[in-house]
């Protein structure tokens, strides 16, 4: 099982998806001056391509498992950087081999993998990391002090929205009638993964980044941004499981995720908000709420994506990568943001891997998260119902039919274990 080395050692590191955010995600760690980039791994040779130019020679595979078998020893750390329903399936089989990982969001493709694979990450006591990279960056530190300092008061609700709905799909999409094969490049069996099984389609049908509107593989829409949008809700107001979900939407198949939704959270009050529960509202596919910025003289509009947090002194809105503002400008005219100070979200993975020292985002805190985002899918399911969430038995209590969709069916020899 790894162990947290000497800051003078270095960290090596694999790579596990190896393209858009994968690449990303590789390319950022791999900057960091003690890390040494020892192998690579990803579906479609395709992919390579980047990895090569910058870091040439290294070892290349196709299937995680074989990369782990062949070089386990040599590997102190992964990331995990590819379709969601393979996120809790390559994250288990690190973390059982004690190695450090770094998962992009959503954590898990399901409720119930979140809280597996945030048990099974407490028992490897490995570093681990979440992917929401806004989480490290000012704005979002800066937000999480505002409220914590009671600049607008106890919050009483909290609005979120952003545009993004499964690159523009109807939700009504099928899969192909006339399904081609899989290109040489692409290790088709190795991508189905855990899924069961379907024929590859073409390009652009799943893969290489359409996977997202697909129940089978990706999130939709509240899977891709949730993890960021509600990232400084539940960091300022000390937020974990809701009480309750209900959602509403445009339609839906048995295929892929809504192009519209609206899905109202209720989560325990906290010390800082102003009641027993704390209403939070997600919006996606271009609603967002119908309301104006209040306390402005013009009504400025509302900027897409953001989030609108309503205190008892005052409004914060926080765009999405933007900067803090509060509402009534004129009681706020003369207020200082706070001054946060710097934080890389890779490279301050990277250094607590080698020392031990603490961080936030680990998979401690980004199972819960994960958790009330994948719960707003299973409420998806059931249009216009609520779902009462009984967090401590991993069960919604009064829809018992609701409860199948909080885990899924694997592909026999791929499965997620239960961890006690």
């Amino acid at each position: 099982m790894a162990s947290p080395k000497s800051p003078n050692s270095t960290l090596n590191f694999a790579g596990i998806g190896c393209n858009n955010q994968g690449w990303k995600d590789i390319s950022m760690i791999g900057q960091h001056p003690k890390v040494n980039l020892v192998a690579f791994c990803d579906i479609d040779t395709r992919h390579f391509v980047n990895v090569e130019k910058a870091f040439p020679g290294r070892p290349k595979f196709d299937d995680f498992r074989k990369m782990f078998d062949e070089l386990g020893d040599d590997i102190d750390a992964v990331n995990v950087s590819v379709p969601d329903h393979m996120h809790a399936v390559i994250t288990q089989e690190a973390l059982r081999r004690g190695k450090h990982v770094y998962c992009e969001k959503p954590l898990t493709h399901t409720v119930w993998e979140a809280r597996q694979i945030a048990r099974l990450a407490e028992k490897a006591k490995v570093t681990t990391r979440m992917g929401n990279q806004i989480h490290s960056e000012p704005q979002y530190r800066a937000t999480k002090v505002m409220i914590q300092e009671g600049v607008i008061g106890k919050v009483k609700e909290v609005h979120t929205w952003i545009s993004a709905a499964g690159h523009g799909r109807s939700g009504m999409i099928e899969r192909p009638e006339n399904p081609l094969p899989a290109p040489d490049e692409v290790s088709w069996d190795l991508w189905i993964g855990a899924a069961q099984p379907r024929p590859y389609g073409g390009d652009g049908v799943y893969h290489p980044r359409s996977w997202r509107d697909w129940q089978e593989f990706g999130s939709g829409s509240i899977g891709d941004n949730g993890c960021h949008l509600f990232d400084p809700l539940f960091t300022a107001m000390d937020l974990i499981a809701p009480l309750s979900v209900t959602a509403d939407h445009t339609g839906m198949n048995g295929e892929v995720w809504p192009a519209q939704e609206t899905l109202i959270y209720t989560f325990p009050g906290t010390q800082y908000t102003a009641g027993d529960t704390l209403k939070v509202t997600w919006y996606d596919g271009g609603r967002k709420p119908d309301f104006k910025l209040p306390g402005t003289p013009s009504g400025h509009a509302l900027p897409q994506p953001a989030s609108l947090i309503i205190g008892e002194k005052g409004n914060l809105l926080v765009p999405h990568w933007g900067t803090p503002k509060l509402y009534p400008e004129k009681d706020f005219a003369d207020y200082q943001l706070p001054d946060v100070g710097a934080a890389h979200h890779w490279h301050d993975w990277v250094d607590a891997c080698l020392t031990g020292n603490s961080i936030t985002d680990t998979f401690a805190y980004a199972g819960p998260l994960t958790e009330a985002v994948q719960l707003g899918n299973v409420a998806v399911r059931f249009r216009g119902q609520t779902l009462e969430w009984d967090s401590a038995n991993l069960k919604v209590t009064n829809l018992p039919e609701a409860n199948r969709y909080l885990t899924k069916d694997y592909r026999p020899g791929w499965e997620v274990e239960e961890v006690a």
